[in-house]
């Protein structure tokens, strides 16, 4: 998760929202990823969409079995859809988000008995810290 803060902080400085992902597999960084929604011009340029797509070539598979994703903010719908489709079977996160996760704050993606795949969550995992990021980067915009 300090990497992820680390991605995040980074995103932070190039204007972006500060959130990071990092993937690990057998104890070793596949992928890391800081938002890149404004610098790529990119909707879908979530930390968590650019570490899967990262970690997916790395691996050349785009199942991403074995893997663990940490994230320093509950991922939204989008990446949780993400997230089962790539099949990653564990996901460690920093803070809720009340507005958009889709975890548990919001909606439950990622352990629906609707879905064929479900991933086991932790979250609160340095949550204070990804908090006083995320407050300080928009508190530095009002």
């Amino acid at each position: 998760m300090r990497v992820a803060l680390e991605e995040a902080r980074a995103a932070g400085e190039r204007g972006e929202v500060p959130v990071g992902a990092v993937i690990i597999a057998e104890g070793q960084i596949v992928a890391r990823a800081g938002n890149r929604t404004i610098t790529d011009c990119d909707p879908s340029g979530h930390a968590e969409m650019v570490a899967l797509r990262e970690a997916a070539k790395r691996v050349g598979n785009y199942r991403l079995l074995g893997t663990t994703l940490y994230v320093t903010i509950e991922p939204c719908a989008m990446c949780a859809g993400a997230i089962v489709q790539a099949r990653v079977p564990r996901l460690v996160y920093g803070a809720d988000d009340a507005k958009a996760g889709a975890v548990h704050s919001c909606f439950a993606i990622l352990d629906s008995p609707l879905l064929n795949h479900r991933v086991e969550t932790r979250g609160g995992v340095m949550a204070e810290e990804a908090i006083a990021l995320l407050q300080s980067f928009f508190a530095a915009r009002r």
